[in-house]
């Protein structure tokens, strides 16, 4: 462990938790609003999330990133193989992950749909690109600094995120910390394009953290401040990102299509088995913050090239699958 990590651990205050079968809206709402996260102790059966851990593992196996004479369960990482967001060689295999029915099923369990609307009430928008974090060990690059999810999310303030690690998340696999009471302080400053805050420029109250295990769900405002501690293990780090909001506050509708790359909704269901969840947004009375109409200025009218073609994959994105707005 480097010492930078070594001072946080001793510095940061332990997580307040709160067990599943004691959840209570006027609760989890009042806990939101102080500190700026919840976490909640044992709310999926593993039995639940076993098959969808051993779907990415069994796909992490076959891409080389995990150790060939070790069982793709223990998640043994491959030195050899790391990569990170951004890399050319990471892309690929997450792409084939995020076409997974499981992983996209997960967000709408009964116990998970449940803890989300004591939070945003029963019009539940749950954001239909989740996100998957594969962070390998003692990989700098691939470190996830202080950031809040609104800077990329955007739409309204009032979304949340689950993150829900698919394994045991001890300290040393680099489980997420928080910093308590960053919600208040709004919209912060970051680097450049990275997103990221600069270290030490970060405000709240006090970094709070520790192990965050198979069942448990960590929930955070969009305003919250949250970083990854290193990855100190030898094993890859699973975890998944689930954000949801109430339909009846503004939503960007970047979150439902693909403004970059080749990925489609299209190509993401081509192996899917039910129909259920396919576009299920579309079915919802969304608010869209830029509108449609919007939009068609924007991708005429805004100053950069790269903006302009942004906003026009969206509309593209918009012409059949969502509601006009």
């Amino acid at each position: 462990m480097s010492k930078r990590a070594e001072i946080c651990v001793e510095q940061m205050k332990p997580f307040r938790n709160m067990k599943a079968g004691n959840l209570e809206s006027v609760v989890l709402k009042e806990q939101m609003d102080v500190h700026g996260y919840v976490l909640v102790r044992d709310l999926l059966p593993s039995r639940d999330l076993n098959p969808l851990l051993g779907e990415i593992t069994g796909m992490l196996s076959g891409a080389g990133w995990l150790e060939p004479n070790c069982d793709p369960i223990q998640r043994t990482a491959s030195a050899s193989a790391a990569c990170a967001d951004g890399d050319p060689t990471y892309k690929p295999t997450r792409d084939e992950i995020f076409g997974f029915q499981s992983l996209h099923a997960l967000p709408h369990h009964p116990l998970l749909q449940r803890l989300m609307k004591l939070l945003v009430g029963e019009h539940l928008l749950i954001h239909p690109k989740p996100e998957m974090r594969l962070i390998f060990p003692n990989f700098e690059h691939g470190i996830i600094h202080a950031h809040q999810d609104h800077t990329s999310v955007a739409g309204d303030e009032e979304s949340f995120t689950a993150w829900i690690p698919l394994h045991d998340c001890p300290l040393e696999l680099g489980p997420l910390r928080i910093l308590e009471g960053s919600h208040r302080f709004g919209l912060q400053r970051t680097a450049g394009e990275t997103g990221y805050i600069p270290r030490g420029m970060e405000r709240g109250d006090d970094w709070v953290g520790g192990d965050i295990n198979s069942g448990d769900v960590l929930l955070f405002h969009s305003l919250t401040v949250h970083e990854a501690a290193p990855n100190r293990s030898s094993q890859l780090r699973i975890s998944l990102d689930y954000r949801f909001q109430s339909y009846e506050r503004a939503v960007n509708p970047a979150v439902f299509v693909f403004a970059s790359g080749k990925r489609s909704w299209e190509s993401t269901y081509a192996n899917w088995t039910s129909d259920e969840l396919k576009y299920y947004w579309t079915k919802l009375p969304l608010r869209l913050k830029p509108s449609k109409r919007e939009l068609i200025e924007l991708a005429q009218s805004s100053k950069s090239a790269k903006l302009r073609e942004r906003y026009s994959r969206i509309l593209e994105g918009f012409a059949s699958k969502a509601p006009n707005a």
